[in-house]
């Protein structure tokens, strides 16, 4: 394997059943999950909230048909938020994989060596 650690950019080799199983056992890796499960938790059930509420709130009730600015109603400011919700959890999302990718990797190299 070398020093280098491990990045997206290059393979991964080919791990051993026993190799997972270590690295499954790992603090590190439990520690690893644990901050992905904090992380992808709440940004899920807000996601869903969000994207739900539109649909429900439209459906059931008239606090969405009042006038926000002229004709637009407060529906098409809410649906138009979920284009920036979406593209924004997204980014944030993006970013955050790449930190859980590195120490992904750097727990693999310490298993393997």
């Amino acid at each position: 394997m070398g020093s280098k650690p491990l990045t997206a950019d290059r393979k991964r080799q080919k791990l051993t059943p026993a190799q997972y199983a270590s690295i499954a056992r790992s603090d590190q890796f439990r520690k690893l999950i644990r901050a992905k499960k904090t992380f992808l938790i709440p940004f899920t059930i807000f996601f869903l909230c969000f994207y739900f509420a539109l649909p429900i709130l439209t459906s059931y009730t008239n606090i969405l048909n009042h006038p926000f600015y002229g004709s637009i109603t407060w529906a098409w400011i809410f649906a138009f938020l979920q284009f920036v919700m979406t593209w924004a959890l997204c980014m944030i999302y993006y970013k955050k994989a790449a930190k859980f990718d590195k120490i992904s990797d750097q727990i693999i190299a310490e298993k393997v060596r």
